[in-house]
């Protein structure tokens, strides 16, 4: 009621101010509007927040200033990348709470950070993991590409084992890719699928050759990729 209010004193003061400048009295308006006088004047003092919005917008139209009525700006709107965001969310949660040190959106070479890893993940023996989420998997071989060169980028700087892992949300698009290229997937990446999912939820350790799992946004939980034969 207080917001209502509010909005009402608003209209009150655009009301009075504009019958004014058209040289109407309370009396001329009520009788455009098809309200008594007494209504008019209740309006101007602030009291219309709970007049109906067709009295309104009759009195919009009768001073040629049409009450325009809507939702303002959405307090949390959403990113463009939510999608994204919710399975790097999912991943890092999960991850941390196996016992993994998660950090978000990492330049695989800091001379270049137009290039990052979706996620890095660290403990203490120095193993490092790269893992690269995909909502969808558009240009396979551009992705393994860009996979590797941030592999290498990490190798070349880590002190410890560095490995890479793919999530993939678990999609239409991405199960048809899986469907339709499982020879593929399996030449490129030939880790354990069950063993990366232990390995990204407990911090087991990686397999060390690439591999891939789902991500469930549903069930958020992550789940071996299984490639057909």
């Amino acid at each position: 009621m207080r917001e209502a209010n509010a909005i009402a004193g608003n209209l009150a003061r655009d009301l009075r101010s504009t019958r004014r400048r058209r040289h109407l009295n309370q009396t001329q308006l009520g009788d455009k509007v098809g309200v008594s006088q007494a209504e008019i004047s209740a309006l101007e003092a602030g009291a219309g927040a709970k007049t109906s919005i067709e009295t309104w917008v009759a009195i919009g139209i009768a001073l040629d200033r049409p009450v325009a009525i809507g939702f303002s700006r959405d307090v949390v709107e959403p990113l463009q990348d939510a999608g994204h965001l919710a399975a790097q969310e999912l991943v890092i949660r999960l991850a941390a709470a196996g016992g993994w040190q998660a950090s978000f959106e990492v330049p695989s070479n800091p001379a270049d950070p137009r290039h990052a890893t979706d996620i890095l993940l660290t403990k203490a023996a120095s193993t490092t993991v790269l893992v690269e989420v995909w909502n969808r998997v558009d240009d396979l071989g551009a992705g393994v590409r860009s996979s590797d060169r941030k592999l290498a980028e990490g190798r070349g700087r880590a002190a410890g084992p560095v490995a890479s892992c793919w999530v993939l949300v678990d999609t239409a698009a991405n199960r048809e890719i899986v469907r339709r290229y499982p020879a593929v997937l399996r030449s490129r990446f030939s880790g354990s699928s069950a063993a990366w999912v232990r390995s990204l939820t407990i911090a087991s350790e990686p397999p060390f050759t690439a591999g891939i799992v789902w991500a469930d946004l549903k069930s958020a939980r992550l789940r071996a990729v299984k490639l057909a034969v």
